[in-house]
């Protein structure tokens, strides 16, 4: 069957209405568009488990604070639509911001997570942006009524965040965290790869490289977290990065910072190095479970 398009909640839930009339399972695949490997690596990932997939695109005001690039951020959307029938998607669900917030965003109710684990890293940067995350994806959840939903590893404090929200609201909806989707050279595979100039994608591969070289002075005896992150930071800044808004080392499931990694709770993926720092005006976003 080819891919179906549909712009209305009321289409869209006679879908998936059929759907599950036929016993099929579903899955979901949350975007903001402008679709490379990455996000068709998530596609393929819920085909694999699921019978019909709804890919979601939708440019989400309410995470955009004032001064980001909403109205920048770029919508490809007939690009986009040629690549899922590609990989035989089955559903992409294309809502106006009038379908997703009918009563204006700011007579829509919000979900929000508790500040621990939102008010740090990106939350304290971004304040408000995780609420409209968690918004979203909670529509979103009950617009599709998922068996199963696909999230990538690169964002990863929102990985968190939406398991958080799914557990305390006890969401029907299995959670799947894809790998990160790498260019050739390393680079983490984003949308806002594309704002780069030519000489500054030269640069953008030693974020991954500080990380595998953090991974390493880490996993040796007597290393100091502050220092490694303190070294990491200067060789970003020495080799071109403009800023670097954090390098931390954290718990997975808390996202609190640890000063000390201790080599037991290394098999366990207990702690990931999570960093965002800047190329010019572009903030890149890459992460590595230790």
């Amino acid at each position: 069957m080819s891919l179906q398009v549909i712009q209305t909640l009321s289409s869209l839930q006679q879908l998936v209405a059929e759907w599950r009339n036929q016993g099929l399972s579903i899955g979901l695949v949350p975007t903001m568009g402008n679709l490379h490997q990455g996000h068709l690596s998530l596609v393929e990932a819920a085909q694999a488990e699921c019978d019909k997939v709804v890919v979601s695109i939708f440019v989400n005001p309410l995470q955009f604070g004032e001064g980001e690039d909403f109205d920048s951020y770029p919508r490809t959307y007939q690009q986009d639509e040629e690549r899922l029938r590609e990989i035989s998607a089955d559903c992409v669900f294309y809502p106006s911001i009038q379908e997703m917030y009918p009563n204006g965003q700011q007579g829509q109710t919000l979900v929000q997570v508790p500040s621990l684990l939102t008010g740090l890293l990106e939350g304290a940067l971004r304040p408000g942006h995780f609420d409209g995350v968690t918004t979203v994806v909670m529509k979103l959840f009950n617009m599709v009524q998922p068996d199963v939903a696909v999230f990538g590893q690169k964002d990863f404090q929102q990985c968190a965040v939406i398991q958080k929200m799914v557990e305390d609201l006890c969401v029907p909806v299995n959670i799947r965290i894809a790998p990160i989707a790498r260019d050739e050279d390393g680079l983490a595979l984003s949308s806002r790869n594309q704002y780069l100039d030519a000489s500054q994608r030269q640069i953008a591969p030693v974020l991954y490289q500080q990380l595998q070289w953090m991974s390493k002075e880490l996993l040796n005896a007597n290393q100091k977290v502050a220092e490694v992150c303190k070294k990491a930071s200067e060789n970003l800044l020495n080799a071109g990065f403009s800023q670097v808004d954090y390098i931390q080392v954290c718990q997975v499931g808390t996202l609190l910072t640890v000063d000390l990694i201790e080599s037991e709770k290394l098999s366990c993926n207990y702690y990931v190095i999570l960093v965002v720092a800047r190329l010019g005006k572009t903030r890149l976003l890459d992460n590595l479970l230790l």
